[in-house]
Protein backbone atom coordinates (compact mmCIF):
# COMPACT_ATOMS: atom_id res chain seq x y z
CA UNK A 1 0.00 0.00 0.00
CA UNK A 2 1.11 3.13 -1.29
CA UNK A 3 1.79 5.89 1.77
CA UNK A 4 0.94 9.51 0.89
CA UNK A 5 2.92 12.11 2.04
CA UNK A 6 1.48 14.38 4.67
CA UNK A 7 1.79 18.16 3.81
CA UNK A 8 1.71 20.59 6.59
CA UNK A 9 1.52 24.91 6.53
CA UNK A 10 4.76 26.39 7.17
CA UNK A 11 4.34 30.37 8.10
CA UNK A 12 7.64 31.16 9.89
CA UNK A 13 10.59 28.85 10.07
CA UNK A 14 9.16 28.08 13.89
CA UNK A 15 5.82 26.27 12.53
CA UNK A 16 7.79 24.08 10.17
CA UNK A 17 9.94 22.63 12.91
CA UNK A 18 6.62 22.17 14.65
CA UNK A 19 5.43 20.62 11.85
CA UNK A 20 8.47 18.16 10.94
CA UNK A 21 8.35 17.66 14.76
CA UNK A 22 4.60 16.14 14.73
CA UNK A 23 5.52 14.16 11.69
CA UNK A 24 4.95 16.13 8.35
CA UNK A 25 6.92 14.75 5.77
CA UNK A 26 7.12 17.78 4.37
CA UNK A 27 5.87 21.81 4.25
CA UNK A 28 4.80 24.62 2.33
CA UNK A 29 5.73 28.26 2.66
CA UNK A 30 6.33 31.37 0.64
CA UNK A 31 7.47 34.69 1.56
CA UNK A 32 4.83 37.72 1.69
CA UNK A 33 5.18 39.46 -1.07
CA UNK A 34 4.70 36.39 -3.76
CA UNK A 35 2.92 33.90 -1.77
CA UNK A 36 -0.96 33.95 -0.72
CA UNK A 37 -0.70 34.75 2.77
CA UNK A 38 0.50 38.33 2.60
CA UNK A 39 0.64 38.26 6.44
CA UNK A 40 2.99 35.12 6.96
CA UNK A 41 6.17 35.92 9.07
CA UNK A 42 8.67 34.58 6.17
CA UNK A 43 10.89 36.72 4.12
CA UNK A 44 13.53 35.08 1.75
CA UNK A 45 16.43 34.66 4.34
CA UNK A 46 13.07 32.22 6.26
CA UNK A 47 12.71 30.71 3.17
CA UNK A 48 16.42 29.91 3.03
CA UNK A 49 16.57 28.55 7.01
CA UNK A 50 13.43 26.93 6.03
CA UNK A 51 14.76 24.89 3.30
CA UNK A 52 18.08 24.44 4.67
CA UNK A 53 16.48 22.96 7.94
CA UNK A 54 14.56 20.76 6.40
CA UNK A 55 16.58 19.41 3.61
CA UNK A 56 18.84 18.84 6.82
CA UNK A 57 16.39 15.92 8.68
CA UNK A 58 15.22 14.35 5.45
CA UNK A 59 12.00 16.90 4.65
CA UNK A 60 11.24 18.25 2.10
CA UNK A 61 10.22 22.56 1.28
CA UNK A 62 7.66 23.33 -1.31
CA UNK A 63 7.87 27.40 -1.99
CA UNK A 64 5.01 29.49 -3.07
CA UNK A 65 4.81 31.44 -5.49
CA UNK A 66 1.21 31.43 -5.97
CA UNK A 67 0.02 35.18 -6.36
CA UNK A 68 -1.33 35.85 -10.01
CA UNK A 69 1.39 38.37 -10.95
CA UNK A 70 1.22 42.16 -12.10
CA UNK A 71 3.90 43.23 -13.82
CA UNK A 72 5.64 45.17 -11.01
CA UNK A 73 5.80 41.90 -9.69
CA UNK A 74 8.27 39.90 -12.08
CA UNK A 75 11.88 41.25 -10.81
CA UNK A 76 11.24 39.63 -7.17
CA UNK A 77 9.59 36.67 -8.72
CA UNK A 78 12.84 36.11 -11.15
CA UNK A 79 15.12 36.85 -8.15
CA UNK A 80 13.49 34.36 -5.78
CA UNK A 81 13.02 31.63 -8.62
CA UNK A 82 16.92 31.65 -8.71
CA UNK A 83 17.38 31.43 -5.06
CA UNK A 84 14.93 28.50 -4.98
CA UNK A 85 17.14 27.05 -7.61
CA UNK A 86 20.27 27.58 -5.65
CA UNK A 87 18.57 26.46 -2.40
CA UNK A 88 17.36 22.83 -4.18
CA UNK A 89 13.54 23.20 -3.09
CA UNK A 90 11.72 20.15 -3.35
CA UNK A 91 9.47 22.41 -5.44
CA UNK A 92 7.41 26.03 -6.59
CA UNK A 93 3.74 26.46 -6.16
CA UNK A 94 2.65 28.45 -8.90
CA UNK A 95 -0.80 28.87 -11.09
CA UNK A 96 -0.11 32.28 -13.58
CA UNK A 97 1.30 31.28 -16.69
CA UNK A 98 3.57 33.98 -16.48
CA UNK A 99 4.80 32.61 -13.86
CA UNK A 100 5.60 29.28 -14.98
CA UNK A 101 7.09 30.40 -17.70
CA UNK A 102 9.68 32.43 -14.87
CA UNK A 103 10.24 29.82 -12.89
CA UNK A 104 10.99 27.38 -15.94
CA UNK A 105 13.81 29.76 -17.19
CA UNK A 106 14.97 30.98 -13.85
CA UNK A 107 14.35 27.85 -11.71
CA UNK A 108 15.20 25.21 -14.71
CA UNK A 109 16.22 22.25 -11.65
CA UNK A 110 13.19 22.85 -9.21
CA UNK A 111 9.87 20.91 -9.80
CA UNK A 112 7.08 22.88 -10.56
CA UNK A 113 3.73 21.86 -8.89
CA UNK A 114 0.49 23.67 -10.05
CA UNK A 115 -1.38 25.29 -7.12
CA UNK A 116 -4.78 24.91 -6.55
CA UNK A 117 -5.84 28.54 -7.46
CA UNK A 118 -5.36 26.97 -10.87
CA UNK A 119 -8.86 25.35 -10.41
CA UNK A 120 -7.71 22.09 -11.66
CA UNK A 121 -10.76 19.78 -12.11
CA UNK A 122 -10.47 17.29 -14.50
CA UNK A 123 -7.73 14.88 -15.93
CA UNK A 124 -7.93 16.36 -19.11
CA UNK A 125 -6.97 20.41 -17.44
CA UNK A 126 -4.33 17.94 -15.16
CA UNK A 127 -3.24 16.61 -18.97
CA UNK A 128 -2.26 19.74 -19.89
CA UNK A 129 -0.30 20.79 -16.72
CA UNK A 130 1.40 18.07 -17.80
CA UNK A 131 2.57 18.41 -21.13
CA UNK A 132 3.34 21.61 -19.80
CA UNK A 133 6.34 20.92 -17.80
CA UNK A 134 3.97 20.32 -14.28
CA UNK A 135 5.47 17.54 -11.85
CA UNK A 136 2.41 17.79 -9.69
CA UNK A 137 -1.11 19.18 -9.98
CA UNK A 138 -2.78 20.26 -6.42
CA UNK A 139 -6.90 19.88 -7.07
CA UNK A 140 -9.57 21.63 -6.08
CA UNK A 141 -11.34 21.17 -3.05
CA UNK A 142 -14.85 21.36 -5.08
CA UNK A 143 -14.25 17.51 -6.90
CA UNK A 144 -16.10 14.86 -5.28
CA UNK A 145 -14.32 11.59 -4.48
CA UNK A 146 -15.39 9.38 -7.98
CA UNK A 147 -14.24 12.84 -10.04
CA UNK A 148 -10.59 12.62 -8.13
CA UNK A 149 -10.88 8.89 -8.95
CA UNK A 150 -11.34 9.45 -12.68
CA UNK A 151 -8.72 11.59 -13.10
CA UNK A 152 -6.16 9.08 -10.93
CA UNK A 153 -6.87 6.97 -13.22
CA UNK A 154 -6.52 9.06 -16.73
CA UNK A 155 -3.69 10.86 -15.56
CA UNK A 156 -0.17 10.56 -16.55
CA UNK A 157 1.54 8.12 -14.15
CA UNK A 158 4.42 10.13 -13.24
CA UNK A 159 2.21 13.08 -12.68
CA UNK A 160 1.36 13.27 -8.73
CA UNK A 161 -1.95 14.92 -7.53
CA UNK A 162 -2.19 16.34 -4.06
CA UNK A 163 -5.87 16.88 -2.49
CA UNK A 164 -6.70 19.11 0.72
CA UNK A 165 -7.41 17.64 3.41
CA UNK A 166 -7.99 20.31 6.30
CA UNK A 167 -8.35 23.10 7.06
CA UNK A 168 -10.39 26.21 6.17
CA UNK A 169 -12.33 26.67 2.86
CA UNK A 170 -12.43 29.54 0.10
CA UNK A 171 -16.23 30.90 -0.98
CA UNK A 172 -14.42 31.37 -4.19
CA UNK A 173 -14.05 28.72 -6.93
CA UNK A 174 -10.59 27.23 -5.39
CA UNK A 175 -9.45 30.38 -3.69
CA UNK A 176 -10.13 32.93 -6.79
CA UNK A 177 -12.37 35.50 -5.67
CA UNK A 178 -12.23 39.38 -6.49
CA UNK A 179 -14.96 39.76 -3.47
CA UNK A 180 -12.33 41.09 -1.13
CA UNK A 181 -10.61 43.24 -3.37
CA UNK A 182 -13.61 45.25 -4.41
CA UNK A 183 -14.83 45.42 -0.39
CA UNK A 184 -11.66 46.30 0.87
CA UNK A 185 -9.39 47.35 -1.90
CA UNK A 186 -7.16 43.77 -0.44
CA UNK A 187 -6.68 41.38 -3.44
CA UNK A 188 -6.86 37.80 -2.64
CA UNK A 189 -4.73 36.62 -5.57
CA UNK A 190 -2.26 38.82 -4.34
CA UNK A 191 -2.10 37.13 -0.77
CA UNK A 192 -4.14 39.78 0.89
CA UNK A 193 -7.74 38.48 1.47
CA UNK A 194 -9.54 40.57 4.41
CA UNK A 195 -12.00 37.06 4.70
CA UNK A 196 -14.73 39.29 3.76
CA UNK A 197 -16.79 35.62 3.21
CA UNK A 198 -16.11 35.66 7.29
CA UNK A 199 -18.15 39.14 7.98
CA UNK A 200 -21.80 39.43 9.28
CA UNK A 201 -23.75 40.92 6.49
CA UNK A 202 -27.30 42.84 6.56
CA UNK A 203 -29.46 41.97 3.57
CA UNK A 204 -31.97 44.62 2.69
CA UNK A 205 -34.88 44.38 -0.31
CA UNK A 206 -35.65 47.43 -2.84
CA UNK A 207 -39.38 47.95 -3.18
CA UNK A 208 -40.22 47.43 -6.90
CA UNK A 209 -42.37 50.76 -7.33
CA UNK A 210 -40.20 52.72 -4.98
CA UNK A 211 -36.49 52.92 -6.63
CA UNK A 212 -34.52 53.54 -3.19
CA UNK A 213 -37.26 52.35 -0.26
CA UNK A 214 -34.49 49.79 1.21
CA UNK A 215 -36.01 47.44 3.86
CA UNK A 216 -34.15 44.92 5.59
CA UNK A 217 -34.76 41.86 5.63
CA UNK A 218 -35.26 39.83 8.81
CA UNK A 219 -32.66 37.52 9.94
CA UNK A 220 -32.90 34.69 12.74
CA UNK A 221 -28.98 33.85 14.78
CA UNK A 222 -28.30 32.11 12.14
CA UNK A 223 -29.11 34.71 9.06
CA UNK A 224 -26.31 37.05 9.11
CA UNK A 225 -22.45 35.10 8.31
CA UNK A 226 -24.11 34.02 4.52
CA UNK A 227 -20.70 33.36 3.22
CA UNK A 228 -18.68 31.66 5.57
CA UNK A 229 -17.43 28.06 5.33
CA UNK A 230 -17.21 25.81 7.89
CA UNK A 231 -13.76 24.04 7.94
CA UNK A 232 -12.58 20.79 5.61
CA UNK A 233 -11.90 17.63 7.69
CA UNK A 234 -11.29 14.37 5.49
CA UNK A 235 -10.05 12.61 8.68
CA UNK A 236 -12.96 9.56 7.91
CA UNK A 237 -12.40 9.39 4.51
CA UNK A 238 -8.33 8.71 5.16
CA UNK A 239 -8.83 4.92 3.59
CA UNK A 240 -10.49 5.66 0.43
CA UNK A 241 -7.60 9.03 0.02
CA UNK A 242 -5.26 5.86 0.70
CA UNK A 243 -6.60 3.49 -1.34
CA UNK A 244 -6.76 6.31 -4.59
CA UNK A 245 -3.18 6.43 -3.95
CA UNK A 246 -2.80 10.29 -3.65
CA UNK A 247 0.47 11.49 -3.78
CA UNK A 248 0.21 14.00 -1.21
CA UNK A 249 -2.25 14.97 1.57
CA UNK A 250 -2.34 18.71 2.52
CA UNK A 251 -2.97 20.76 5.34
CA UNK A 252 -4.25 24.40 5.08
CA UNK A 253 -3.45 26.81 7.84
CA UNK A 254 -0.09 28.95 6.76
CA UNK A 255 -1.33 31.81 9.59
CA UNK A 256 -2.27 29.08 12.43
CA UNK A 257 -0.43 28.43 15.49
CA UNK A 258 1.92 26.09 16.71
CA UNK A 259 -0.51 24.64 18.74
CA UNK A 260 -3.12 23.80 15.60
CA UNK A 261 -0.17 22.59 13.47
CA UNK A 262 1.06 20.11 16.10
CA UNK A 263 -2.58 18.93 17.21
CA UNK A 264 -3.96 18.50 13.38
CA UNK A 265 -0.40 17.07 12.15
CA UNK A 266 0.15 14.73 14.70
CA UNK A 267 -3.39 13.73 13.97
CA UNK A 268 -3.20 13.15 10.58
CA UNK A 269 0.13 11.31 10.86
CA UNK A 270 -1.37 8.88 13.28
CA UNK A 271 -4.02 8.33 10.92
CA UNK A 272 -2.50 7.58 8.16
CA UNK A 273 0.50 5.38 9.87
CA UNK A 274 -2.30 3.46 11.83
CA UNK A 275 -4.44 2.63 8.77
CA UNK A 276 -1.32 1.71 6.29
CA UNK A 277 -0.28 -1.16 9.54
CA UNK A 278 -3.58 -2.22 10.15
CA UNK A 279 -6.08 -1.10 7.99
CA UNK A 280 -9.27 -3.34 9.35
CA UNK A 281 -9.52 -1.38 12.23
CA UNK A 282 -8.96 2.02 11.25
CA UNK A 283 -11.13 3.88 13.67
CA UNK A 284 -11.46 7.78 12.95
CA UNK A 285 -13.04 8.65 16.10
CA UNK A 286 -10.16 8.84 17.82
CA UNK A 287 -8.14 11.39 15.51
CA UNK A 288 -11.53 13.27 15.25
CA UNK A 289 -11.55 13.93 19.06
CA UNK A 290 -7.85 15.66 18.81
CA UNK A 291 -8.87 17.58 15.81
CA UNK A 292 -12.22 18.78 17.56
CA UNK A 293 -9.73 19.96 19.87
CA UNK A 294 -8.56 22.53 17.74
CA UNK A 295 -11.45 23.74 15.56
CA UNK A 296 -12.29 26.96 15.29
CA UNK A 297 -15.66 26.50 13.47
CA UNK A 298 -17.69 23.27 12.06
CA UNK A 299 -16.31 20.60 10.33
CA UNK A 300 -17.28 19.46 6.87
CA UNK A 301 -15.97 16.93 4.24
CA UNK A 302 -17.72 19.47 1.50
CA UNK A 303 -18.14 17.77 -1.59
CA UNK A 304 -16.19 14.67 -1.21
CA UNK A 305 -18.05 12.48 -0.33
CA UNK A 306 -21.31 14.45 -1.81
CA UNK A 307 -21.57 16.93 -4.24
CA UNK A 308 -25.06 18.00 -3.06
CA UNK A 309 -23.95 18.10 0.49
CA UNK A 310 -25.49 21.52 1.76
CA UNK A 311 -23.63 21.29 5.17
CA UNK A 312 -20.48 23.19 4.70
CA UNK A 313 -21.71 26.71 6.01
CA UNK A 314 -21.05 28.39 9.56
CA UNK A 315 -24.21 30.45 9.73
CA UNK A 316 -23.09 31.45 13.57
CA UNK A 317 -19.67 32.85 12.38
CA UNK A 318 -18.37 31.13 15.39
CA UNK A 319 -14.28 31.73 15.80
CA UNK A 320 -13.55 30.54 18.78
CA UNK A 321 -12.61 27.06 20.68
CA UNK A 322 -14.95 26.80 24.02
CA UNK A 323 -12.77 24.40 25.67
CA UNK A 324 -9.12 24.10 24.72
CA UNK A 325 -6.52 26.43 23.91
CA UNK A 326 -2.15 27.15 23.08
CA UNK A 327 -1.03 26.51 26.86
CA UNK A 328 2.78 26.55 26.02
CA UNK A 329 5.58 25.51 24.09
CA UNK A 330 8.90 23.26 25.96
CA UNK A 331 12.10 25.11 25.86
CA UNK A 332 14.06 22.68 28.42
CA UNK A 333 14.33 20.65 31.73
CA UNK A 334 16.60 21.57 34.23
CA UNK A 335 16.82 20.05 37.16
CA UNK A 336 13.23 18.11 37.04
CA UNK A 337 11.69 21.30 36.46
CA UNK A 338 10.67 22.09 32.28
CA UNK A 339 10.89 25.69 31.54
CA UNK A 340 7.87 26.35 28.80
CA UNK A 341 6.90 29.74 26.79
CA UNK A 342 3.51 30.17 28.10
CA UNK A 343 0.81 31.22 25.49
CA UNK A 344 -1.84 31.85 27.64
CA UNK A 345 -2.61 32.43 31.46
CA UNK A 346 -1.41 29.50 33.50
CA UNK A 347 -2.34 28.74 37.19
CA UNK A 348 -1.80 26.30 39.79
CA UNK A 349 -4.61 23.47 39.18
CA UNK A 350 -5.24 23.97 35.45
CA UNK A 351 -5.35 20.62 33.43
CA UNK A 352 -2.81 20.39 30.78
CA UNK A 353 -2.18 18.16 27.58
CA UNK A 354 1.14 17.28 26.47
CA UNK A 355 0.90 17.07 22.52
CA UNK A 356 3.05 13.77 22.01
CA UNK A 357 5.08 13.33 18.22
CA UNK A 358 3.42 10.05 16.87
CA UNK A 359 0.98 9.05 19.44
CA UNK A 360 -2.44 10.12 19.40
CA UNK A 361 -3.47 10.15 23.25
CA UNK A 362 -1.92 13.41 25.04
CA UNK A 363 -0.78 12.57 28.52
CA UNK A 364 -2.75 14.68 31.23
CA UNK A 365 -1.73 16.25 33.82
CA UNK A 366 -2.52 18.85 36.06
CA UNK A 367 -0.04 22.25 37.53
CA UNK A 368 0.71 21.34 41.02
CA UNK A 369 3.10 24.11 41.57
CA UNK A 370 4.51 27.08 39.00
CA UNK A 371 7.79 28.35 39.57
CA UNK A 372 9.24 32.21 38.25
CA UNK A 373 12.03 31.25 35.91
CA UNK A 374 14.25 34.40 37.23
CA UNK A 375 13.49 34.37 40.88
CA UNK A 376 12.75 30.44 41.40
CA UNK A 377 10.07 31.11 43.84
CA UNK A 378 6.53 29.42 43.84
CA UNK A 379 3.97 31.34 42.02
CA UNK A 380 0.26 30.88 41.57
CA UNK A 381 -0.47 32.42 38.50
CA UNK A 382 1.05 33.73 35.12
CA UNK A 383 -0.15 36.02 32.53
CA UNK A 384 1.48 36.50 29.27
CA UNK A 385 2.79 39.64 29.30
CA UNK A 386 5.34 39.87 27.28
CA UNK A 387 6.89 38.00 24.33
CA UNK A 388 8.65 34.75 25.50
CA UNK A 389 8.01 34.87 28.93
CA UNK A 390 8.76 31.59 30.79
CA UNK A 391 7.63 29.83 33.88
CA UNK A 392 9.02 26.07 35.35
CA UNK A 393 6.60 23.57 36.11
CA UNK A 394 6.85 19.60 36.74
CA UNK A 395 5.48 17.61 34.48
CA UNK A 396 5.05 13.56 34.79
CA UNK A 397 7.06 12.45 31.30
CA UNK A 398 10.00 13.40 29.63
CA UNK A 399 9.18 15.62 27.01
CA UNK A 400 11.49 17.64 24.53
CA UNK A 401 12.37 21.14 23.70
CA UNK A 402 9.71 22.51 20.88
CA UNK A 403 6.42 19.90 22.55
CA UNK A 404 3.15 22.08 22.51
CA UNK A 405 1.23 21.90 25.53
CA UNK A 406 -2.99 22.19 25.19
CA UNK A 407 -4.81 24.03 28.35
CA UNK A 408 -8.62 23.10 29.17
CA UNK A 409 -10.13 26.06 29.55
Amino acid sequence: MKKPELLAPAGSLEKAKTAFMYGADAVYCGTAALSLRSRAEVDDNDLAKTIEYAHSIGKKVYAAINIYAWDDNYDEIKKQAKMLNDLKADGIIASDGGVIDIIKEYAPDIDVHISTQANTVSYHSSNFWYKNGAKRVILGRELNKEQIRKIMENKPKDLEVEIFVHGAICFGYSGRCFLSDFLASRSANLGDCAQSCRWAYNVYVEEANKPGNLMPVEHDEKGTYIFSSKDLCLIKDIPEIIEMEIDSLKIEGRLKTEYYLASVVNAYRNAIDDYIKDPENYDYTKYLLELEKTKTRGLTTFYFDDRNNKDFQEYEGKQYNPNYEFGAKVLDTVDGKTIVEIKNKLNVGDELEVIIPNNIEPKKFNIEKLWDTETNEEIPCINPGKLGQTVKLEIPIKVEKGWILRRKK
